[in-house]
């Protein structure tokens, strides 16, 4: 199968879109798909190349293609640039080749829709206008969550469709990351002290501020999070960063990440209920790193997250209720046999939410006869 993913977006970049392509990518070439990745030549402070800023195997090939980069413009730059680079693409000699054209943009794929080709989209927000027309007429749909299922049924989309595939976990991260004592010592962090750390952005949606509050009501542990942009990253440290207790590390390299989540007592995955992408829709990449960590979770109680945890393999907790959150850290923190029962169950899951297997079901649903 020669598969053509096509991706409008900078790479590498610090958001977590990136890691996603680059290791689908990645599994599904390793899974013998023929495969190439095309991007735009954007502007980027990131100089690596995306193999080696995200530690991806070259086990595919590149494409940068030249097209104008509008999008610091505003919506209308973005939309320009787009249609622009999809429409070079279309003219790429492995787009003719390509027996599937594979992309998470909606708006590319609908440039193709009279052409014939074999279209599979995949989603990862609420359905939109375009992307509703694009799955309609797609080969297949991938969504990352049982609510995206139920949202693109409901918008018309052919059940048989639609493919259930969360985002995941490599089976390899933690491969010769050391155990929690020798992690700190790394790290430079107190051996003294319990941590919980969070590792992710600090939008809104995400909940770092509810744990940034409720860090004040644990004030005996040491609260660290790790990532965001530079800009988040200042306006949320001007907010919380001169508590005793809280710890910004900022944005650090994945292949970085594996030890942090080693040296941390209890992470944690606070995000909010007030965003429907995030109640219903996300799969988030880290929770699936979280428990391939073995370190206990404590994580807001969302239909999203119940996908994949239950009170079993994590403290559940209220969103967007920083005492609740805190008492959810105090239960895990104080309860270390009951919280290492959780930390195994939930370590037992990571074997059926690798990219391998999520790339198998993939090649498996594109390879049964169209419905």
């Amino acid at each position: 199968m020669k598969l053509l993913y096509i991706s409008n977006a900078r790479l590498p970049t610090e958001r977590a879109y990136g890691l996603q392509i680059m290791k689908t990518c990645e599994a599904l070439a390793e899974a013998g798909v023929d495969l190439e990745l095309v991007i735009p030549l954007r502007i980027n402070h990131l100089a690596a190349d995306p193999f080696a800023y995200y530690g991806i195997r070259p086990s595919f090939k590149v494409a940068t293609l030249e097209a104008p980069d509008f999008v610091r413009s505003g919506p209308l730059g973005f939309l320009v640039s787009a249609l622009w680079f999809s429409e070079k693409v279309r003219w790429l000699p492995a787009f003719r080749g390509a027996d599937v054209i594979y992309s998470r943009d909606a708006l590319v794929l609908a440039q193709y829709l009279l052409l014939g080709k074999r279209l599979v989209f995949e989603a990862h927000a609420r359905p939109s206008f375009v992307s509703k027309i694009v799955a309609r007429r797609a080969l297949r749909t991938v969504v990352i969550s049982e609510g995206l299922r139920t949202a693109y049924a409901a918008a018309g989309v052919a059940p048989e469709r639609i493919v259930v595939a969360p985002d995941a976990v490599d089976e390899r991260l933690f491969d010769g990351v050391p155990d929690r004592a020798a992690a700190r010592g790394a790290l430079g962090f107190p051996r003294d002290k319990r941590i919980v750390l969070y590792a992710g952005h600090l939008y809104p949606r995400k909940g770092a501020a509810a744990l940034a509050e409720a860090a004040a009501l644990v004030p005996d542990a040491l609260f660290i999070f790790l990532g965001g942009t530079p800009e988040d990253i200042e306006a949320f440290g001007g907010k919380w960063g001169s508590r005793v207790n809280v710890r910004i590390i900022g944005h650090v390299p994945h292949e970085g990440v594996p030890v942090y989540l080693r040296a941390a007592d209890i992470l944690v995955l606070p995000n909010s209920g007030k965003d429907e992408d995030s109640t219903r829709f996300t799969s988030p990449m880290k929770l699936f790193e979280y428990i391939a960590s073995g370190t206990p979770i404590v994580a807001s109680d969302l239909p999203s997250i119940r996908e994949v945890l239950a009170g079993d393999s994590a403290y559940l907790v209220p969103p967007d209720d920083p005492e609740a959150l805190a008492a959810g850290i105090r239960d895990a923190l104080a309860d270390s046999q009951a919280a290492r029962d959780k930390s195994v169950k939930a370590l037992s899951l990571a074997a059926s939410h690798t990219w391998a297997a999520r790339a198998r079901r993939i090649i498996a649903a594109l390879k049964d006869k169209d419905p």
